[in-house]
């Protein structure tokens, strides 16, 4: 019998660690994938992959890969990008099987530019949470085509790559007024918040899709100074610190969430660290408060009106 092709779309996919966990994908021939992949530079994302595997002379079979443009400072642009996708799985009557979301930025101004596109958040919130969070609802209907069965293999899943980074969150809430635009708020700060409210995302995801088959694994990748994160905020990284990891490492520690099924009984739990294990609910207790994770995960017809995207 043929292996059915999974679908995976992903953010964060064009160098770094989303390149290396696709790329990773890619080399397998057992399991056949549909990667559409939302890139800034999509002719620059095309070459890398096709210097990966020279030896496909622009063939990947088994698997199919596609490009689309994608601009996460931009929520037209993401609108367009989930509107693009949602016509190609359409056209080929498939389903999501994985959404991986793994974009993200620390900006060395921190806060203290306008936001972009008008919007009252700084550009890492709308990068690293809102733009994100933005296109899950978009594409929640091809995530959700596989409950149509009961069988095991027709689960979706929502990997959200977070950040050990939230533990520097003691008071929440600092977050409304460090996150807008212009408080002049550094990386330091800035970033550790933004994959905080990303976290709480996740955790909002998993409360609504609770009744569904598609699950909600949050993952860190670990410390890894070889993606060049810290650059712009002044972190400076290295191998020799302690937990530093290397990018393949890193990318290990995703593909763990693709696969991972050992559920904790405790629905609160979908924290899996670099070292394989589920965190556990005193370690991110402060994103589990469910007033907070309503703050800040808008429905999708509140976000497009704060920002300015109704009737789009």
């Amino acid at each position: 019998m043929a292996t059915t092709t999974k679908t995976v779309v992903a953010t964060g996919a064009s160098s770094g660690l989303g390149f290396h966990v696709i790329k990773h994908l890619l080399s397998q021939s057992s399991q056949p994938y549909n990667f559409i992949l939302g890139a800034r530079d999509v002719s620059r994302t095309q070459n890398a992959y096709r210097a990966a595997f020279p030896e496909k002379s622009g063939s990947l079979d088994p698997h199919s890969l596609e490009i689309l443009p994608l601009e996460l400072s931009d929520l037209k642009t993401v609108k367009r990008f989930a509107d693009q996708t949602l016509e190609k799985l359409g056209e080929k009557k498939q389903g999501i099987d994985y959404l991986l979301l793994n974009a993200g930025i620390t900006n060395g101004a921190g806060a203290e530019k306008p936001g972009p596109g008008g919007s009252k958040w700084c550009e890492a919130l709308v990068v690293n949470h809102l733009s994100q969070h933005y296109l899950t609802h978009l594409l929640l209907p091809a995530l959700l085509r596989s409950d149509r069965t009961d069988t095991t293999d027709s689960e979706s899943r929502i990997v959200v790559v977070s950040s050990g980074a939230i533990r520097r969150v003691t008071d929440p809430i600092t977050l409304e007024k460090d996150l807008l635009a212009g408080s002049g708020k550094d990386g330091h700060t800035v970033y550790p918040e933004t994959k905080f409210v990303q976290l709480l995302g996740a955790h909002w995801w998993r409360r609504k899709l609770k009744e569904t088959r598609c699950k909600v694994v949050a993952v860190s990748p670990g410390l890894i100074p070889g993606t060049g994160i810290g650059r712009g905020s002044g972190m400076v990284l290295n191998m020799g610190m302690k937990d530093a990891k290397s990018v393949e490492e890193g990318a290990q520690s995703i593909l763990r969430a693709f696969t991972r099924d050992d559920f904790p009984e405790d629905p609160d739990r979908i924290f899996l660290t670099s070292w394989g294990e589920w965190w556990d609910s005193d370690t991110i207790g402060k994103t589990l408060d469910k007033e907070l994770q309503d703050r800040w995960c808008p429905e999708k017809e509140e976000l497009e009106a704060e920002e300015g995207l109704k009737g789009l």
